[in-house]
């Protein structure tokens, strides 16, 4: 599975759109990035890297894989 791009590998939170608006009332149009970090984790008895989200990350969500296994691409 290749890595989605803006997009939690556990809870599937993306990016989110909406408009930035200046002290004049002026809107123009944005975008919400979530805070995505790669993480190695254990899927299934293997090594895969995945992006995933901080909050995730926090709530202990995802199973971090131990150092020195190699990560399977």
């Amino acid at each position: 599975m290749a890595i989605d791009r803006h997009r939690c590998y556990v809870c599937d939170k993306g990016v989110a759109f909406g408009n930035s608006v200046s002290h004049a009332n002026n809107k123009t149009r944005r975008t919400w990035r979530p805070n995505l970090q790669v993480v190695r984790t254990l899927s299934e008895g293997k090594v895969i890297k995945v992006k995933a989200c901080t909050r995730c990350i926090a709530a202990g969500k995802i199973t971090r894989a131990p150092r020195g296994q190699v990560a399977v691409a």
